[in-house]
């Protein structure tokens, strides 16, 4: 594929993907008693009202020159008053899973579009509908690993993560305390793994194992 197909593709499904995260952990926190998000108007799934200049754009081009084999991204986190929930500490971890199981699920869904897509391909590849259906056939299989990268990315126990959130949410008070005066240290380490490769060690063989799973082979 050309590299500008490429990058555009990636792009879209990286937009897609990181809009649909930050829109379950508004609607999740909405429906566990906090309506900042909504009242915000960031329950939506128009990608402008998420967008971050840094996180959607610079870093994934920044990832994608220096060759990483992890590419991803982050949209302007959606508003949560987490006094607000019902149960505060078992809230917060449920707001923070949301997230990364929108990513999976939309991996999910559309790993089986593309497996349905390839399997009546005798339909359509000698039609008119090559040109069309070939690139959203790009897209859906880019948005399978762009979706599977977000939602394992987030899981690392590292605040401001949500697997952190997670992580703060069921451990004791006192060692959830000391896990969140560590939170301004977190950004820190995330970009060094990032940078280092060090993360691709660590992700890449779940990542490969989940992406095989959803479009049907192990990869």
């Amino acid at each position: 594929m050309d590299t500008i197909v490429r990058i555009s593709v990636t792009l879209i499904a990286l937009l897609f993907a990181i809009t649909i995260h930050e829109v379950a952990h508004g609607w999740t926190a909405n429906r566990l008693g906090d309506p900042t998000a909504r009242l915000a108007g960031r329950l939506t799934l128009n990608p402008i009202k998420h967008l971050d200049v840094i996180g959607s754009f610079v870093l994934p081009l920044l990832l994608f020159i220096i060759g990483s084999s992890i590419i991803f991204g982050y949209a302007k986190p959606v508003p949560v008053n987490f006094y607000n929930l019902h149960h505060y500490r078992r809230d917060i971890a449920v707001v923070a899973a949301a997230g990364p199981i929108a990513n999976l699920v939309c991996a999910l869904l559309c790993g089986l579009l593309s497996r349905i897509l390839l399997s009546i391909d005798y339909l359509w590849i000698d039609s008119f509908l090559f040109g069309p259906l070939m690139g959203m056939l790009a897209l859906l299989r880019y948005s399978v690993v762009i979706n599977v990268i977000l939602a394992v990315f987030n899981m690392l126990p590292i605040l401001p993560l949500d697997g952190g959130r997670i992580l703060s949410g069921i451990l004791p008070p006192g060692q959830a305390a000391s896990l969140a005066r560590a939170e301004r240290f977190g950004i820190i380490i995330v970009f060094f793994l990032l940078f280092t490769h060090t993360i691709d060690r660590i992700m890449l063989p779940i990542i490969r194992i989940l992406i095989g799973l959803f479009m049907g082979k192990i990869l």
